[in-house]
């Protein structure tokens, strides 16, 4: 099973399928907020670091919208990579269209090109990327690769705990006790999904097949120091960033996270 195939092709139908208002809002937000489409605590801890004049990229960068914010943060140059190519052609356009010293690349995440090795001072992951990556060695590895010496790494992530929980939807959800485990913390089989992608699109349809994968915390850590990056910070909410556990918001339960590694 070529899985990484797969995902492409369904990313690539879902943006084809979004409803009509999804992304039109980029260019008024980015004029209006600060920092749209970052979530706040992510936004208090940015502003500890300087990032004028870096260059900076975002693995798995979806329509572009997140890198624009974070070129308000002062960077000289962005760079985005995501493996749908109607994705990354729209927010070409955009960056184009909105005078952004952006460009986006249609690729698979673990194959960059090596022309990007040793560029950036600053590479983001946010909600939902991980997830699409069997391999978190190989994906940090390309992770590690493209940063400079002395380049950071900075994820904001759903927790990996989430994924022992079932969500509203799901045949297996219990309304009256949202917190109820149903899934193995240490679950290896990909979790495969063909009813669509419903944030983008706000319906459900008979859509190609997603495969995405848990990691627990320990293998996320891991996989990073093998790759010549060391841990300086991970952060720990009891909110939901994902929408899909909003229900168990300051209730305890770890849902998001975020963690700074350093290049060395």
């Amino acid at each position: 099973m070529d899985y990484i195939m797969s995902n492409k092709e369904a990313w690539e139908e879902a943006f084809d399928n979004r409803s009509k208002d999804w992304g039109k809002d980029i260019k008024y937000r980015l004029e209006n907020e600060e920092l749209p489409f970052i979530e706040k605590v992510l936004a208090d801890e940015l502003i500890k670091y300087d990032f004028k004049n870096k260059t900076i990229a975002q693995f798995c960068c979806n329509n572009g919208r997140e890198l624009f914010s974070f070129m308000k943060l002062g960077a000289s140059y962005g760079v985005g990579f995501d493996i749908a190519e109607n994705m990354v052609s729209f927010a070409n356009s955009t960056a184009k269209e909105l005078g952004i010293n952006c460009s986006f690349v249609s690729t698979n995440i673990c194959k960059i090109d090596e022309k990007y090795h040793d560029t950036f001072d600053y590479i983001f992951i946010t909600i939902g990327a991980l997830t699409w990556f069997e391999d978190l060695s190989e994906f940090f590895k390309k992770v590690s690769l493209c940063l400079k010496k002395d380049g950071r790494l900075i994820i904001n992530e759903m927790h990996p705990v989430t994924n022992m929980l079932a969500f509203n939807g799901e045949e297996e959800y219990d309304e009256k006790n949202p917190s109820k485990i149903e899934y193995s913390y240490f679950r290896k089989e990909p979790w495969v999904e063909d009813n669509g992608m419903g944030y983008m699109t706000n319906k459900a349809y008979d859509s190609k097949t997603f495969y995405s994968y848990s990691h627990t915390v320990s293998l996320i850590l891991n996989s990073i120091i093998k790759n010549n990056m060391h841990v300086e910070k991970m952060i720990e909410f009891d909110y939901d960033i994902s929408g899909m556990f909003s229900d168990l918001d300051n209730k305890g339960i770890p849902l998001s996270y975020i963690l700074i590694s350093q290049k060395y």
